[in-house]
């Protein structure tokens, strides 16, 4: 029976490392994205996303063109030599029109989906501010 339990706690340490460094390479990739050009940034954000919600070719094409809008539109705000704030409120403005956009196009599923991954996102990103 030990020898059962033993098994299933390195299965389940296994599981937490594996979930831990996906994590940490997902929070390293959005740092890293954010200096790239902005279709660069909407292909990742787009693979990320068929990967994430399991999309298919239409809504791939659909979400593909959205995400390369936004990238678009938000790159001036994002090399601009406004505030921080003043760029948060616009991208905020943004994210909250781009999600509106992807809502149409996702199943209910595929969009609870979306908003577990983001929130999971902005807690990383809460987190990494707090460990500067």
């Amino acid at each position: 029976m030990k020898i059962g339990n033993s098994t299933k706690g390195i299965a389940l340490t296994m599981t937490l490392l594996f979930m831990l460094s996906a994590q940490l390479v997902i929070a390293q990739d959005a740092s890293v994205m954010q200096d790239k050009a902005p279709k660069e940034r909407a292909k990742y954000q787009t693979e990320m996303m068929k990967n994430k919600l399991g999309l298919d070719s239409v809504q791939l094409n659909q979400v593909g063109a959205i995400n390369l809008k936004y990238a678009l539109k938000n790159e001036p705000v994002l090399k601009s030599d406004k505030s921080k704030l003043s760029k948060f409120k616009q991208l905020k403005s943004s994210q909250k029109e781009k999600d509106a956009e992807l809502k149409k196009i996702f199943t209910p599923e595929q969009y609870r989906q979306f908003q577990d991954f983001q929130d999971e996102m902005k807690s990383q990103m809460k987190e990494k501010r707090k460990n500067r």
